[in-house]
């Protein structure tokens, strides 16, 4: 008999992180290989299931970062050190690192977009030879929405991160205004062979994307991660279904070549 496919397993709270009075980082025992963009379903008997994209890997965690916003997630955030959570996955085909490697890279993220990409942006801030040159732009509300702002700071360190909220004080020393608008100032060798990753809502993906065509990027050199509810995480439910694709399982990262064409 087989596996039954919707069975999760129990995983111990290794440590909560806050970052936000709504966004926190749960760490969280799990021996599975996971590759950055995929997400677990992570659930509370009684109360529900939710999609969490991976924030993170360690040695023998995985971090899933989760804004408060209903009844799933209002209970989860009752949960603190010590404690567990049911996980199911992981799920979806999440970011390939060797997509990038030896490139110009640019990602490209707003608000909680930089969770499913962390991972992915930590390899390479650590290995910053393994890329041509990377930039990261990361926009968020304001700057008490900032999110890993301890992972910023290092990251500036080995690439160039563009750090900007859409408002703040006069006095903050933040920059101020969208993520599209810092697009034509990325200084690259060759756009036409650099590559990109965009994350963040619907809106800023698009004017994003296509501000990277317009600065001479090709449209097969760039990467999406569609956001979308992802119930059953193995294709059965379909609620996550775009015309003939399915988000949990061919996504949620998707070629810009296959993803402009996800359109309800």
């Amino acid at each position: 008999m087989s596996a039954n496919e919707y069975l999760p397993f129990l995983s111990e709270v290794k440590e909560v992180i806050k970052h936000t009075a709504i966004e926190y980082t749960f760490r969280m025992s799990c021996e599975h290989e996971v590759k950055p963009g995929q997400f677990f379903e992570v659930s509370i008997p009684k109360y529900g299931e939710a999609p969490i994209s991976v924030s993170g890997t360690g040695d023998g965690t995985i971090d899933l970062t989760i804004r408060r916003v209903g009844r799933v997630t209002n209970e989860i955030f009752e949960r603190y050190a010590g404690d567990s959570l049911f996980l199911r996955g992981p799920y979806g085909n999440g970011f390939n690192v060797d997509d990038y490697r030896g490139k110009e890279l640019v990602v490209i993220a707003g608000g909680t977009g930089l969770s499913p990409v962390r991972g992915l942006v930590d390899h390479f801030a650590r290995n910053p030879r393994e890329t041509d040159g990377m930039t990261l732009i990361a926009g968020f509300k304001s700057p008490a929405d900032i999110l890993f702002a301890d992972d910023l700071s290092r990251w500036e360190k080995t690439i160039n991160v563009i750090l900007t909220v859409d408002s703040a004080g006069e006095s903050s020393g933040y920059r101020v205004g969208l993520v599209t608008g810092y697009i034509p100032e990325l200084r690259l060798k060759a756009p036409e062979k650099a590559a990109a990753i965009v994350v963040g809502p619907p809106a800023m993906m698009k004017f994003s994307t296509l501000g990277l065509i317009e600065s001479g990027f090709r449209e097969e050199n760039i990467w999406i991660s569609q956001e979308r509810k992802m119930c059953c995480g193995i294709g059965k439910c379909g609620h996550c279904k775009i015309g003939s694709a399915y988000v949990c399982l061919d996504g949620p990262v998707f070629n810009y070549v296959q993803g402009k064409k996800l359109i309800d």
